[in-house]
C-alpha cells in the first residue's frame, strides 16, 4: 500500500477506536474468564498405540534387508585364473606357491642393511597385486578373454621376478661386504 492511502485509511477511521481504559480489576476478571473455560472444554483422553514404535522399527529392518539384498545381487563374483578351468587353477596355485617360497626367502634375508631394498620391493608388489585385482574385475567383465588370462599369468611372473631380482641383489650386496672383510683381514 501507498503512504498516502494508509493516512486516508486513518483519517477515515478517526474517531471510531476505543481509547477508553478498562474498568479497574478487568485483568482479574479477564483471567478468570479464561480459567472457567479451561476447566469447562476437557479434551478426550488420548489413546496410546504402543504398536507403532514396533511397526516403525520392523518396517526399517525390512528396507535395510532390502537394501542389501540389492547390492549383493548387483555385485558378481569376481574371477580368477582358477575359476576358468582346472589348468589355470593348477597354475595359479604353482605361482602362488612360488611367490609365497620367494617372499620367506626374502624376510630371511632381513637386515638393517637390506631393509630399505625389501620396502621398495613390497612396494612393487603391491602394486602388482592391486593390478591383479584390477585382472580379476576385467577377467568377470570380459568372460574369460584371454588377453586378460595372459595378462594375470605375466602378473603373476613379473611378481616373481622382482622377488628374485632383490634376492640376487641382496646375495651380490651381501657376498661383496665378505669379499671387502676378507681384503681387509687379510691386508
Amino acid at each position: 500500500m501507498n503512504k498516502n492511502t494508509i493516512d486516508e485509511l486513518f483519517k477515515n477511521l478517526e474517531g471510531t477506536f476505543d481509547t477508553e481504559m478498562p474498568n479497574l480489576g478487568h485483568d482479574n476478571r479477564f483471567l478468570a474468564k479464561l480459567q472457567q473455560r479451561d476447566t469447562i472444554v476437557e479434551s478426550p483422553p488420548k489413546k496410546t498405540n504402543y504398536w507403532k514404535p514396533f511397526l516403525a522399527v520392523a518396517a526399517s529392518i525390512v528396507i535395510c534387508l532390502s537394501v542389501f539384498t540389492v547390492f549383493e545381487q548387483q555385485e558378481p563374483e569376481l574371477m580368477d585364473l582358477a575359476s576358468i578351468s582346472p589348468e589355470l587353477s593348477q597354475t595359479q596355485s604353482f605361482f602362488t606357491m612360488a611367490i609365497e617360497q620367494e617372499l620367506v626367502t626374502l624376510e630371511a634375508q632381513r637386515s638393517p642393511e637390506t631393509e630399505d631394498m625389501i620396502q621398495k620391493a613390497m612396494k612393487a608388489l603391491k602394486v602388482l597385486e592391486d593390478d591383479y585385482q584390477a585382472l580379476k574385475i576385467d577377467l568377470t567383465e570380459s568372460g574369460n578373454d584371454k588377453r586378460v588370462i595372459y595378462a594375470m599369468i605375466s602378473n603373476f611372473q613379473n611378481r616373481i621376478d622382482v622377488l628374485k631380482n632383490v634376492i640376487e641383489h641382496i646375495e651380490e650386496v651381501k657376498n661383496f661386504k665378505n669379499n671387502q672383510n676378507e681384503n681387509t683381514t687379510t691386508i
